[in-house]
């Protein structure tokens, strides 16, 4: 099998995770599977002067676009970049940027390409060229109203961390693209390669498409010591009811100051918040454990399976019996392959 040639496009001012990011997930390839083929990484630009990206970090091409535009690509990957705009009430807005000429050369470029992506947002570029008119998309949460602005044809849709529509692929912000890199991966070379390679990365394996761009861990730390000292109470105390009043009591404030703190510093409820916990906890047990639904639906403060699966489809899109198929891990920290359902109970899919 020959190598598939993967074209990332190059701008002034592009960010550099989004192009450096990706790069990094196809090189572990060749560390996981004995196949000598894999990527072909190139940098495509307007001329070949160095770019400067957003961090201020200069990048050499290694071909114009003109160049790229002569070979057969198979993956045209496209970054994002943003300015950030000083509102009347002090507010600051981050807007996507279009480059209209950038936008020309990806329209000529995904002409000789099989598959176009986008990371961050870099759908803004993919809209503008027409190549997201009557798709589903997604791009960073902080520009998805300008996106869904300025082009409606496309449907807009935020939560997710990637988004496949055909052989368009369109990813959320930042560290994201490195979750869309594995998804190329695995439609390429399969499930449990690309879960090898998210182990070397040391992250938190491979993330469905439908996951939420929010999480729990990963959400901003608090400006007050008090929320963070709840959060803190609710990891550690989450197999309990956890009520709004109980949690009021903690912090000595009333329950209607309780949900006013959690929305002006976390952005949502008491609610919301302590299902998004759960669900965390019940992911890294699904995928670590044995335990059954019912166990891991206790521990986590679900009470119920039917409960537990409610929060899986509603914020994951997946049911935990799903999740744990494609996540779990040996004791190790091996993936293990999906079990071949034709085969008897207890058989390994793994040769």
């Amino acid at each position: 099998m020959e190598e598939r040639l993967v074209v990332i496009v190059l701008f002034e001012g592009v960010d550099l995770l989004d192009v450096t990011g990706p790069p990094e997930v196809f090189s572990l390839l060749r560390r996981e599977t004995d196949d000598a083929s894999g990527y072909r990484v190139l940098l495509a630009a307007e001329t070949m002067d160095p770019v400067t990206t957003s961090a201020g970090v200069r990048i050499l091409p290694d071909l114009t676009f003109d160049e790229a535009a002569a070979l057969s690509i198979d993956t045209l990957l496209v970054p994002g970049s943003v300015e950030v705009e000083a509102e009347a009430d002090g507010r600051r807005r981050v807007h996507a940027l279009a480059d209209p000429a950038i936008v020309d050369r990806v329209r000529t470029l995904a002409g000789r390409t099989r598959r176009v992506t986008s990371v961050c947002v870099g759908a803004h570029i993919l809209a503008a060229a027409g190549l997201l008119d009557g798709k589903r998309a997604t791009t960073h949460w902080s520009t998805a109203r300008q996106l869904a602005a300025e082009h409606p044809l496309v449907e807009v849709d935020a939560d997710p961390i990637f988004i496949r529509e055909g052989d368009v692929w369109t990813g959320a912000g930042i560290s994201a693209c490195l979750d869309l890199s594995l998804a190329l991966v695995a439609e390429d070379f399969g499930e449990t390669v690309a879960l090898r390679v998210a182990r070397q990365l040391v992250m938190y394996l491979k993330r469905p498409s439908g996951q939420s761009q929010f999480s729990v861990p990963l959400e901003p730390v608090s400006t007050t010591r008090r929320v963070e000292d709840l959060r803190h109470h609710i990891t550690r105390h989450l197999a309990e009811p956890l009520t709004v009043d109980d949690l009021a009591a903690y912090a000595h404030v009333s329950s209607r100051q309780l949900t006013r703190i959690f929305k002006e510093e976390l952005g949502v409820t008491p609610g919301v918040y302590i299902e998004a916990a759960r669900v965390e906890r019940a992911r890294a047990t699904l995928e670590t454990t044995d335990d059954t639904l019912e166990r891991i639906a206790s521990t986590c403060g679900f009470g119920t399976t039917d409960t537990l699966i409610r929060a899986f489809c509603r914020r994951l899109d997946t049911t935990p019996t799903e999740y744990r198929r494609r996540f779990r891990t040996d004791p190790g920290g091996v993936p293990r392959a999906p079990r071949d359902p034709r085969a008897p109970r207890g058989a390994s899919a793994r040769p």
